[in-house]
């Protein structure tokens, strides 16, 4: 069986009689126009897909700004958030620079006298002090103590006469000892000395207060609060410095605030400024804190019975002060600012 090759389909059938001559042109025609289409529609698709392409760039690109933006914006605000800190941290270190030499010692120092410290109950407590002074009290010490001026031994340095007033003519001696140890504080300051010694900057303002109640109080008075409880220590640390120098392991301290949190800052404070440490504190030791006046005033009974030296400190928050208190020879009260006490006042109306 003879087989003929089958013709193309582009190819024009020769052997058939019947197909016009035109017929492949138009066949090629119909196809090219069929490839026009296919292209169209290819690029048609093909604009699409720039389109789309062109879209998911620019929204890429939008979301990368934003992203950038946002983190922009955040790192700003970290940035300023760490200047505040770092100068809040700049100002607490100024102010624990300037704790006992602070701005206040400018208030403290325009400050001129004391005859209006006293407000409320301190007035009638300075009253009825002044009345107390006047009625000659029995010594309370053994009466074994020596009358020799303080400062010339250490023997006589540790039995002066309990009403120890510092003015009087007797004591010239030891007079002259306490102004030598303040000048001595303010202008070539021990920052290792021993314990019990003071180890603070000790400017005029505080030169000035602890004078004053040396020598024009007698070592029995109250002084203006130096604007804060750390002033206030420091005052005191120097006071006890003196007192100790003087009378030595007789001194018993005794703190009288109104709070935990108080006491705790007066611990603290003359732990720093007199280089002691928590053995010294306690009922048997050199230091007594108290919340109770009662209790504080059993406890200068018992020392003064036992020959020893009481000295009341009492903090400036206490606004009423037992009279018992005031029976023993060295006390010193801090007294709030009447300025400060008066607006408090009026705040809690």
């Amino acid at each position: 069986m003879n087989s003929q090759p089958e013709s193309s389909p582009l190819e024009p059938n020769l052997t058939t009689g019947s197909q016009s001559p035109d017929e492949p042109i138009d066949y090629l025609k119909r196809q090219a126009e069929d490839l026009r289409q296919e292209i169209a529609q290819l690029q048609i698709t093909k604009a699409k897909l720039q389109q789309e392409q062109t879209a998911l760039t620019q929204s890429m690109g939008n979301l990368v700004s934003e992203a950038l933006s946002q983190l922009e914006a955040r790192r700003q605000t970290l940035q300023v958030e760490v200047e505040k800190l770092e100068r809040r941290r700049e100002r607490i270190e100024q102010e624990m620079r300037t704790t006992f030499a602070g701005v206040s010692q400018d208030l403290a120092i325009r400050v001129q006298g004391f005859k209006d410290y006293l407000v409320g109950s301190l007035q009638d407590l300075a009253a009825t002090a002044e009345q107390l002074e006047l009625i000659p009290e029995e010594p309370i010490t053994p009466p074994a103590a020596s009358s020799t001026p303080a400062g010339q031994s250490a023997e006589s340095v540790a039995e002066p006469d309990p009403n120890t007033q510092f003015t009087k003519s007797a004591f010239a001696e030891q007079t002259k000892q306490i102004r030598r140890i303040i000048d001595q504080y303010r202008t070539n300051p021990d920052y290792y000395g021993p314990p019990w010694q003071f180890r603070r900057t000790f400017e005029p303002i505080h030169a000035k207060q602890v004078s004053n109640w040396f020598f024009n109080q007698g070592g029995r008075g109250a002084l203006r609060t130096m604007g804060s409880r750390l002033q206030n220590i420091l005052v005191a640390s120097a006071t006890i410095s003196i007192l100790r120098s003087l009378y030595d392991r007789r001194l018993g301290t005794l703190v009288l605030a109104n709070s935990p949190e108080r006491l705790g800052e007066w611990r603290r404070g003359l732990q720093d400024c007199l280089g002691i440490d928590r053995r010294d504190f306690g009922p048997e030791r050199g230091l007594g804190l108290f919340e109770d006046p009662e209790l504080l005033a059993q406890k200068a009974d018992r020392l003064v019975n036992d020959g020893r030296l009481p000295f009341i400190i009492i903090d400036d928050t206490e606004d009423k002060i037992s009279l018992s208190l005031l029976q023993f020879p060295l006390w010193l009260a801090f007294a709030p600012d009447p300025q400060a006490a008066a607006q408090s006042s009026f705040d809690r109306f």
